[in-house]
């Protein structure tokens, strides 16, 4: 009876609202249907939320998301997209077919483990006035491989006529490239398949222009 009732609990989101791996998270909730709850982690504010003692037993790495569900926290996106896609009801956000989970997934590091994490905040915090530089840099050098995969893979979507993880961790990566400028017409795969997967619903109400902790002035 215990773990039924941490079963039907709400899952906690702890992120930031316009974090790259918060925001997969929240897309793969909506994609699920799931009702979860939010609770705001300032990656700027008092020096950095993320860096209090009461959040490092969250998230030792000292990061965003960290989501309490089922009775455990966990502190990855893809570890908790993942565990969202296998316990819960939905469409599913990896192919049954192993070669295009092998894409989705090969997909989707890129992106989380050779993209984001180097124009990641606590990143170009350290590079002074060179920052835009630096995350334009490993961003287009990210997105010069992508692209290429993408022609491959997609379909309507990153992989085949399915949604999936892969997309989960494109749209917040365009969102950054824009961001810092870069030019994202030099990628018309990339570029498309961003356009489509925004007119998604679940997509759309992830947004970081519409989050709790939004800023006025960001709000859509």
């Amino acid at each position: 009876m215990h773990l039924s009732l941490v079963c039907l609990a709400k899952p906690v989101l702890h992120g930031y609202f316009r974090s790259s791996c918060s925001w997969r998270v929240r897309i793969a909730f909506a994609l699920k249907g799931i009702e979860y709850d939010q609770v705001p982690v300032h990656l700027i504010k008092d020096g950095g939320q993320q860096h209090t003692e009461q959040y490092k037993t969250l998230n030792p790495m000292q990061q965003v998301p960290a989501v309490e569900i089922d009775g455990i926290t966990l502190s990855q996106s893809l570890a908790v997209i993942q565990y969202i896609d296998e316990t819960r009801p939905g469409p599913p956000l990896l192919p049954a077919d192993p070669k295009k989970r092998a894409q989705v997934r090969m997909i989707s590091d890129i992106i989380a483990s050779g993209i984001q994490p180097l124009q990641n905040l606590h990143v170009i915090q350290k590079m002074g006035t060179e920052k835009v530089q630096w995350a334009q840099h490993f961003i287009d050098r990210g997105f010069q491989a992508l692209e290429p995969l993408l022609k491959q893979t997609a379909g309507k979507y990153c992989v085949g006529d399915e949604i999936s993880m892969a997309d989960i961790c494109l749209v917040p990566q365009v969102y950054n490239a824009e961001r810092f400028k870069v030019d994202v017409e030099q990628y018309p795969t990339i570029k498309r398949l961003n356009e489509t997967l925004l007119e998604i619903e679940a997509f759309r109400v992830s947004d970081p222009s519409c989050q709790p902790d939004t800023p006025e002035d960001l709000r859509a």
